[in-house]
């Protein structure tokens, strides 16, 4: 797999992980590119740490992914090892995502990137954690990847829905605070 400036990411071999087609990738950072450079980036269900990867080749001062299974975690640190400037600052979690988000109180992030196994009962509860923790800053961002096809709208307190956007089978959906 490879990211922004031609650079090699490690991946993970079998179907455990889904990686975020290129893309999909490409767009997300096309519509966040004037919010990157400095920002804290929060990447959730992170699989090899590709969208994570991104954030920091493009400037991102701080990158917390999380992933629950061991392996991913391994792969995405080994990648975010041979990419992280001197300056920037970047955090593996391992864990269930919303045990995890819990040790993320009062910390803010300015983009968070959420992309679970799609058949997943997780979207609603971590969107919500989010909100209940206030992890997402005053001008923030939350951009979630979904299937096209089993997707329902989410409503959550505190959080608005501020575009869609489709590709493929995969589609995104933004949030801001309200």
């Amino acid at each position: 797999m490879r990211i922004y400036g031609n650079r090699q990411l490690k991946t993970l071999s079998g179907q455990t992980i889904r990686p975020t087609p290129a893309r999909v990738r490409e767009a997300v950072f096309n519509i966040w590119r004037d919010k990157i450079s400095g920002c804290r980036w929060l990447d959730l269900c992170a699989g090899n740490g590709s969208m994570g990867a991104e954030a920091l080749c493009r400037g991102a001062s701080d990158v917390v992914g999380i992933d629950k299974w061991s392996k991913a975690c391994i792969t995405i640190r080994q990648n975010w090892q041979q990419l992280a400037e001197t300056e920037q600052k970047f955090k593996v979690l391992r864990g269930d995502v919303l045990g995890r988000i819990k040790d993320l109180n009062g910390q803010k992030f300015d983009l968070i990137y959420f992309d679970p196994p799609y058949a997943s009962d997780l979207y609603q509860p971590v969107l919500e954690a989010i909100a209940n923790y206030q992890l997402l800053g005053e001008d923030g961002e939350i951009a979630v990847e979904h299937s096209t096809k089993h997707w329902r709208m989410q409503e959550v307190p505190q959080l608005e829905i501020c575009r869609q956007k489709v590709y493929g089978n995969t589609a995104l959906t933004f949030y801001s605070r309200v």
